[in-house]
Protein backbone atom coordinates (compact mmCIF):
# COMPACT_ATOMS: atom_id res chain seq x y z
CA UNK A 1 0.00 0.00 0.00
CA UNK A 2 3.14 2.64 0.95
CA UNK A 3 4.58 1.60 -2.64
CA UNK A 4 1.03 2.18 -4.46
CA UNK A 5 1.18 5.81 -2.75
CA UNK A 6 4.46 6.69 -3.49
CA UNK A 7 3.77 5.48 -6.84
CA UNK A 8 0.86 7.91 -6.78
CA UNK A 9 2.54 10.81 -5.64
CA UNK A 10 5.53 10.43 -8.05
CA UNK A 11 2.97 10.40 -10.94
CA UNK A 12 1.31 12.73 -10.03
CA UNK A 13 4.54 15.13 -8.72
CA UNK A 14 6.07 14.59 -12.51
CA UNK A 15 3.03 15.45 -14.13
CA UNK A 16 2.94 18.90 -12.21
CA UNK A 17 6.86 19.22 -12.92
CA UNK A 18 6.00 18.91 -16.74
CA UNK A 19 2.45 21.09 -16.63
CA UNK A 20 5.32 23.72 -14.86
CA UNK A 21 7.63 22.88 -17.54
CA UNK A 22 5.24 23.28 -20.53
CA UNK A 23 3.73 26.54 -19.62
CA UNK A 24 7.19 28.66 -18.82
CA UNK A 25 8.28 26.70 -22.44
CA UNK A 26 5.06 28.90 -23.70
CA UNK A 27 5.54 31.72 -21.96
CA UNK A 28 9.70 31.92 -23.09
CA UNK A 29 8.04 31.36 -26.67
CA UNK A 30 5.50 34.45 -26.17
CA UNK A 31 7.70 36.58 -24.96
CA UNK A 32 10.48 36.44 -27.69
CA UNK A 33 7.75 37.06 -30.26
CA UNK A 34 6.78 40.20 -28.38
CA UNK A 35 10.78 40.71 -27.94
CA UNK A 36 10.84 40.10 -31.85
CA UNK A 37 8.20 42.11 -32.60
CA UNK A 38 10.30 45.10 -30.53
CA UNK A 39 13.41 44.37 -32.77
CA UNK A 40 11.38 45.39 -35.44
CA UNK A 41 10.02 48.48 -33.91
CA UNK A 42 13.65 49.79 -33.16
CA UNK A 43 14.80 48.92 -36.76
CA UNK A 44 11.45 51.08 -38.17
CA UNK A 45 12.69 53.59 -35.88
CA UNK A 46 16.38 54.07 -37.35
CA UNK A 47 14.43 53.74 -40.25
CA UNK A 48 12.30 56.79 -39.39
CA UNK A 49 14.81 58.91 -38.49
CA UNK A 50 17.48 58.80 -41.03
CA UNK A 51 14.22 59.31 -43.54
CA UNK A 52 14.13 63.51 -43.15
CA UNK A 53 18.11 63.39 -43.22
CA UNK A 54 17.99 62.21 -47.21
CA UNK A 55 14.76 64.07 -47.67
CA UNK A 56 16.81 67.24 -46.45
CA UNK A 57 19.79 66.37 -48.54
CA UNK A 58 18.01 65.55 -51.50
CA UNK A 59 15.87 68.59 -51.55
CA UNK A 60 18.78 70.53 -52.83
CA UNK A 61 19.37 68.97 -55.79
CA UNK A 62 16.02 67.24 -56.97
CA UNK A 63 14.00 70.74 -57.56
CA UNK A 64 12.01 68.95 -60.50
CA UNK A 65 10.74 65.85 -58.17
CA UNK A 66 8.73 67.48 -55.98
CA UNK A 67 5.93 64.47 -55.87
CA UNK A 68 9.19 61.86 -55.06
CA UNK A 69 9.91 63.66 -51.97
CA UNK A 70 6.50 64.31 -51.08
CA UNK A 71 5.10 60.64 -51.52
CA UNK A 72 8.23 59.60 -48.97
CA UNK A 73 7.35 62.34 -46.49
CA UNK A 74 3.40 61.34 -46.88
CA UNK A 75 4.64 57.67 -46.34
CA UNK A 76 6.56 58.28 -43.23
CA UNK A 77 3.72 60.63 -41.72
CA UNK A 78 1.53 57.27 -42.67
CA UNK A 79 4.04 54.97 -40.56
CA UNK A 80 3.86 57.63 -38.00
CA UNK A 81 0.63 58.22 -37.30
CA UNK A 82 0.12 53.79 -37.80
CA UNK A 83 -0.14 51.51 -34.53
CA UNK A 84 -2.11 48.80 -34.86
CA UNK A 85 -1.35 44.86 -35.17
CA UNK A 86 2.00 44.11 -36.65
CA UNK A 87 0.20 43.23 -39.81
CA UNK A 88 -0.94 46.96 -40.39
CA UNK A 89 2.17 48.54 -39.54
CA UNK A 90 3.55 45.84 -42.15
CA UNK A 91 1.58 47.27 -44.99
CA UNK A 92 2.62 50.67 -43.97
CA UNK A 93 6.24 50.19 -43.54
CA UNK A 94 5.53 48.04 -47.20
CA UNK A 95 4.82 51.83 -48.53
CA UNK A 96 7.58 53.65 -47.43
CA UNK A 97 9.55 51.12 -48.69
CA UNK A 98 8.18 51.51 -51.92
CA UNK A 99 8.57 55.04 -51.62
CA UNK A 100 12.38 55.09 -50.48
CA UNK A 101 13.16 52.66 -53.64
CA UNK A 102 11.44 55.18 -56.05
CA UNK A 103 13.21 58.06 -54.55
CA UNK A 104 16.16 56.25 -54.78
CA UNK A 105 15.83 55.52 -58.28
CA UNK A 106 14.79 58.99 -59.46
CA UNK A 107 18.22 59.74 -57.38
CA UNK A 108 20.03 58.08 -60.89
CA UNK A 109 19.37 61.11 -62.44
CA UNK A 110 21.49 63.37 -60.56
CA UNK A 111 25.19 62.88 -61.10
CA UNK A 112 25.88 65.34 -58.51
CA UNK A 113 23.63 64.24 -55.66
CA UNK A 114 24.89 60.16 -56.40
CA UNK A 115 28.72 61.87 -56.08
CA UNK A 116 27.39 63.51 -52.41
CA UNK A 117 29.52 61.89 -49.40
CA UNK A 118 26.14 62.60 -47.26
CA UNK A 119 24.11 61.34 -49.76
CA UNK A 120 25.43 57.97 -50.01
CA UNK A 121 26.17 57.60 -45.98
CA UNK A 122 22.37 58.17 -45.67
CA UNK A 123 21.71 55.63 -48.39
CA UNK A 124 24.05 53.32 -47.00
CA UNK A 125 22.37 53.43 -43.52
CA UNK A 126 18.71 53.24 -44.82
CA UNK A 127 20.07 50.12 -47.20
CA UNK A 128 21.57 48.50 -43.83
CA UNK A 129 18.71 49.36 -41.50
CA UNK A 130 16.13 47.78 -44.54
CA UNK A 131 18.11 44.19 -44.46
CA UNK A 132 18.26 44.75 -40.45
CA UNK A 133 14.08 45.19 -40.64
CA UNK A 134 14.00 41.93 -43.41
CA UNK A 135 16.83 40.17 -40.86
CA UNK A 136 14.00 41.63 -37.84
CA UNK A 137 10.84 39.95 -39.80
CA UNK A 138 12.52 36.69 -40.38
CA UNK A 139 12.87 36.11 -36.66
CA UNK A 140 9.71 37.45 -35.50
CA UNK A 141 8.52 35.08 -38.14
CA UNK A 142 10.77 32.15 -36.76
CA UNK A 143 9.65 32.61 -33.60
CA UNK A 144 6.01 32.63 -33.95
CA UNK A 145 6.38 29.48 -36.06
CA UNK A 146 8.05 27.91 -32.95
CA UNK A 147 5.49 29.33 -30.53
CA UNK A 148 2.46 28.54 -32.70
CA UNK A 149 3.67 25.02 -33.17
CA UNK A 150 4.11 24.57 -29.58
CA UNK A 151 0.75 25.32 -28.35
CA UNK A 152 -0.58 22.69 -31.20
CA UNK A 153 1.55 19.95 -30.85
CA UNK A 154 0.41 17.40 -27.93
CA UNK A 155 0.43 17.25 -25.16
CA UNK A 156 1.75 20.84 -24.94
CA UNK A 157 -2.01 22.10 -26.74
CA UNK A 158 -3.32 20.47 -23.36
CA UNK A 159 -1.59 23.20 -21.81
CA UNK A 160 -1.88 26.03 -24.67
CA UNK A 161 -5.72 26.07 -23.88
CA UNK A 162 -6.12 25.63 -20.17
CA UNK A 163 -4.04 28.72 -19.99
CA UNK A 164 -5.44 30.10 -23.16
CA UNK A 165 -2.32 30.52 -25.01
CA UNK A 166 -3.73 31.90 -28.82
CA UNK A 167 -1.67 31.99 -32.32
CA UNK A 168 0.55 35.12 -32.97
CA UNK A 169 0.20 36.30 -36.57
CA UNK A 170 3.30 36.17 -39.26
CA UNK A 171 3.97 38.99 -41.52
CA UNK A 172 3.13 38.41 -44.45
CA UNK A 173 4.01 40.31 -47.98
CA UNK A 174 0.48 41.89 -48.56
CA UNK A 175 0.01 43.46 -51.99
CA UNK A 176 0.24 41.53 -55.35
CA UNK A 177 3.22 43.92 -56.36
CA UNK A 178 5.26 42.93 -53.84
CA UNK A 179 5.05 39.19 -54.69
CA UNK A 180 5.75 39.78 -58.70
CA UNK A 181 9.05 39.35 -59.69
CA UNK A 182 11.25 42.65 -60.51
CA UNK A 183 11.58 43.42 -64.37
CA UNK A 184 15.06 44.06 -65.11
CA UNK A 185 15.15 46.05 -68.76
CA UNK A 186 18.82 47.37 -70.40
Amino acid sequence: MKILTYVLIGVVAAIVVWVVYAYNRLVTYRLRAHEAISDIDVQLKRRYDLIPNVVETVKGYMQHERQVLENVTAARAMVASGGGDPIERAGNENVLSSTLKTLFAVSENYPDLKANANFLDLQRELADTENKIQASRRFYNTTVRDYNTSIKVFPTNLIAGWFKFTDEKFFEVESAEEKEPVKVSF
